[in-house]
């Protein structure tokens, strides 16, 4: 099960398509401010939903004829 430098060769053309990129989440955030950041995108999220709901009757597609 011997594969050389096959793997590190190709991590390093992979990481050459991807621009050098690699696997990193850094956004500078701290991690307690990325919980509010994406507390307050769900929170927009359920209200623009809500909000749709409300206007239209049945906006979930559901169908409720039986």
């Amino acid at each position: 099960m011997t594969r050389g430098n096959q793997r590190e060769k190709d991590r390093e053309r992979a990481n050459a398509r991807n621009g050098g990129k690699g696997k990193t989440k850094d956004d500078g955030l701290t991690p307690e401010q990325r919980r509010e950041r994406d507390a307050k995108a769900l929170q927009e999220k359920t209200a623009k939903k809500a909000a749709q709901a409300a206007g239209s009757g049945d906006a979930g597609g559901k169908n409720t004829k039986k």
